[in-house]
C-alpha cells in the first residue's frame, strides 16, 4: 500500500471511531482530500484509493489539475479565500465554494454560474475565534448573511464552514466548532445540512460538534514543501 493510499485509510478509520463514539453514521461524513500544493499524480493515486471529492484553495494550479485529470470524475471544491476577479472561473469549474464571507462575492458566483449546469453548492465561511488573521464573517453577523445568500439564483446554499483557533486541547476545539454548529441550528428554516469543519489535527474533535465535512490534507498527503501561487 502506497503512503497515501494509507494515508486515506487511517483517516477513514477515525471517522469511523469519532462516529462510533457519538452515535453517528461515517456515511454521514464526507471526507475532502485537501490537495492544495500537492501533484495532480497525487490526486490521481487518492482517487484510485475510492477517494473523489478533493479540496483546492489556489486557482491557477486547480485549473491546471482539473485539465490534467479531466479524465476522472471528481469532485472539486475551491476552500481558499475567494477574490472578486476570481469568481467567474471558480463558479464555472468548481461543485462547491467553502469560503463565501461577502455578500458581493456571493453574488458573482451566482452570475457566473452557467444556466446549464446544477446549483453550486457554497458554505459561508465563519470566523468563530475572533482572529484578526482569518477569514469569514463575524458569527453575529452570519445568519443575516446566510438568508441573503440563500436566495440567490445558481446557488444552494448548504451550511457553514469554519477554521478555528489552532489548539491540542479538545475541550477548546470543540467549543469552537459548537458556534458553528448553534449557527446550523439557528438557520433551520433555511434548509442546511453541512458543516464544513475539521481537519487533520481535530477532525474527532468537530466529528463529535456535527460536522458532515472534514477538510484533511497532511495526514492524507503529507506536510507540503511548498505554496502555490493563486
Amino acid at each position: 500500500m502506497g503512503a497515501i493510499a494509507a494515508g486515506l485509510q487511517v483517516c477513514r478509520e477515525r471517522i469511523a471511531r469519532a462516529c462510533a463514539e457519538t452515535g453517528r453514521d461515517p456515511a454521514a461524513v464526507t471526507l475532502l482530500a485537501v490537495s492544495k500544493t500537492f501533484p495532480a499524480e497525487a490526486v490521481r493515486e487518492a482517487w484510485q484509493t475510492g477517494q473523489h471529492a478533493f479540496g483546492e484553495s489556489y486557482l491557477q494550479e486547480a485549473l491546471a489539475k482539473q485539465d490534467a485529470l479531466a479524465d476522472l470524475a471528481i469532485e472539486w471544491h475551491f476552500i481558499g479565500p475567494l477574490q472578486s476577479n476570481k469568481t467567474r472561473p471558480i463558479g464555472e469549474r468548481f461543485a462547491w465554494v467553502h469560503g463565501v464571507d461577502r455578500l458581493k462575492i456571493a453574488q458573482r458566483l451566482a452570475e457566473a454560474r452557467p444556466a446549464g449546469m446544477p446549483a453550486l453548492n457554497v458554505c459561508i465561511q465563519v470566523n468563530v475565534s475572533g482572529e484578526a488573521s482569518k477569514h469569514g464573517v463575524a458569527p453575529g453577523e452570519a445568519l443575516a448573511l446566510a438568508r441573503e445568500v440563500a436566495g440567490l439564483p445558481g446557488l444552494k446554499l448548504r451550511g457553514f464552514m469554519a477554521i478555528p483557533r489552532e489548539t491540542d486541547d479538545t475541550a477548546e476545539q470543540r467549543t469552537q466548532f459548537d458556534r458553528l454548529r448553534a449557527l446550523l441550528e439557528q438557520a433551520a428554516g433555511l434548509g442546511l445540512d453541512t458543516l464544513s469543519m475539521g481537519m487533520s489535527g481535530d477532525l474527532e474533535a468537530a466529528i463529535m460538534e456535527g460536522a458532515t465535512i472534514v477538510r484533511v490534507g497532511s495526514a492524507i498527503f503529507g506536510r507540503r514543501s511548498r505554496v502555490a501561487a493563486g
